[in-house]
């Protein structure tokens, strides 16, 4: 497809595109420190490793997400669980969002009781 080609919106994509993930295997303590330090700093791992090496980063985060790769295997644990079929991954992933937020208000609430 050329430039001239792509939908509007797609044409600010071709330098992400272009970008490659680096994985680093380091030691338990690296990975610890790096992640605690995003947190405290409300940054995805990914921003934290770029401001350690000075590398630029979004003033925010343009979609604040939480991601987990699921299987085939998942999905049918997940719909046999949420009683949808396994193929039907919109409404799976609408009930695992319902039980991410209210694993959050439970935390939240457990956090004030204290």
């Amino acid at each position: 497809m050329t430039l001239e080609r792509k939908p509007a919106r797609w044409q600010g994509s071709d330098e992400a595109i272009r970008a490659v993930q680096v994985a680093f295997d380091v030691e338990q303590a690296v990975l610890e420190a790096v992640r605690r330090a995003a947190f405290e700093a409300n940054l995805s791992t990914s921003d934290q490793i770029r401001r350690l090496l000075d590398l630029p980063t979004p003033e925010r985060a343009k979609r604040p997400r939480l991601t987990v790769s699921l299987s085939g295997a998942d999905y049918e644990l997940l719909g046999a669980r949420y009683g949808l079929a396994p193929e039907d991954r919109l409404a799976i992933k609408e009930r695992v969002t319902q039980a991410l937020v209210a694993f959050a208000q439970g935390t939240a609430s457990s956090h004030t009781r204290r």
